[in-house]
């Protein structure tokens, strides 16, 4: 039988990843924000297996919100579960500012005993998560998160403020939070009568970030796609998901001659570049080698004949690539190689090199590969 899930909070930024992430692994949810009746939430609390308590209050128009959101809710969550004689398992997601000195933290922190308390009288498994700074895709910007603001401001050209940027913040990606909810949903995380923190966490400076986040969009102009690992993977994957939706999309400089075009895609710091050459039916380009630079070849529309000589010696290697065979040709440094489309439609080839090219050190000696 499909467990059920109750997610308080549901609409909100962490309660939309986390309903996603339950339906991706066959949960059924059941949804729980502010426009629902406290008669809907005693129905969810009497059908629910697991609790995932999101709901509350961070910036209010008044402060007594700050009561109803994250103290009054909690409560009378409970009650309705002990009037119901149920002793489901409740996830609280709070805060690392539970039990500072204002309004927000002393509410958070009398939400965290409400929860200890119903599992110490019943038994029942309780898992009170203290987190730092969520961000990633669908957080509100210009609310509570600077990477939220940041990445909406940068992708659209609009300023920003930074007051501390030397001193590192712990935060926290929404994919990590959502893991380790479903983890304790799924036994992987035992239950606790004390806090529990995420099990990734970075601490990054507002600088740091920044920095970051420029490169992001001065990657469209250079093509350099960002690095890929750790924090900066998912504060692009962040930053992308910002983007204005009529701006998805950015414009190459391809180099058109009567020959056909070349056109570089993507530029990687430590990895070379990718770029597509589309050649005309008859037409051969290349005829040069490289000392060092080595490069791949996939010719994916039309047929293409490529030819490759060593340096200084006469025996030419041929290769016929292109229609329904898929294949990948290496082109070896101190090769003379060229490609030439053969067929009567255009070639399209996807080529990739171990080095970005630089004009001032190109690596590319032209000779022909057929000698005279």
């Amino acid at each position: 039988m499909t467990k059920k899930i109750l997610v308080t909070g549901s609409n909100g930024f962490i309660g939309r990843n986390l309903s996603i992430g339950l339906k991706e692994r066959g949960y059924e949810v059941l949804k729980f924000d502010i426009e629902n009746t406290e008669e809907e939430l005693r129905n969810y609390l009497a059908e629910a297996d697991f609790i995932m308590h999101l709901a509350g209050v961070n910036r209010p128009k008044d402060e007594n919100d700050f009561q109803v959101g994250n103290v009054n809710l909690t409560r009378k969550l409970v009650s309705f579960l002990n009037q119901l004689g149920k002793k489901t398992p409740i996830l609280l997601s709070s805060s690392v500012h539970a039990g500072d000195d204002n309004s927000y933290g002393l509410t958070k922190k009398e939400a965290e005993d409400i929860v200890f308390e119903y599992g110490k009288a019943n038994n029942a498994s309780t898992f009170v998560y203290r987190l730092y700074n969520v961000y990633g895709k669908w957080c509100r910007p210009n609310y509570n998160s600077v990477i939220a603001t940041w990445c909406f401001n940068i992708a659209r050209g609009l300023p920003i403020e930074m007051s501390n940027n030397k001193k590192p913040i712990d935060f926290v990606y929404i994919d990590d939070v959502v893991d380790d909810f479903i983890a304790a949903l799924e036994g992987e995380i035992r239950p606790s009568s004390d806090y529990i923190y995420p099990r990734a966490r970075d601490s990054k400076t507002l600088q740091e970030i920044l920095s970051l986040l420029e490169s992001f969009k001065s990657s469209r102009n250079s093509l350099e796609i960002a690095s890929q690992d750790g924090f900066s993977k998912k504060l692009y994957a962040t930053y992308l998901s910002y983007l204005p939706e009529n701006e998805f999309s950015y414009d190459l400089d391809s180099h058109v001659d009567e020959r056909g075009s070349f056109t570089e895609l993507f530029k990687f710091p430590l990895y070379g570049q990718v770029s597509v050459n589309i050649g005309h039916p008859g037409i051969t380009k290349g005829n040069h080698y490289h000392q060092t630079k080595n490069e791949k070849y996939v010719v994916v529309k039309g047929e293409c004949e490529i030819r490759l000589r060593k340096v200084g010696e006469k025996n030419i290697v041929t290769y016929v690539c292109g229609g329904s065979e898929m294949k990948v040709i290496d082109i070896p440094p101190g090769y003379v190689h060229s490609i030439k489309t053969i067929g009567e439609e255009d070639s399209v080839t996807i080529m990739w090199a171990n080095e970005q090219f630089d004009k001032d050190h190109p690596d590319t000696y032209s000779e022909m590969v057929e000698e005279n």
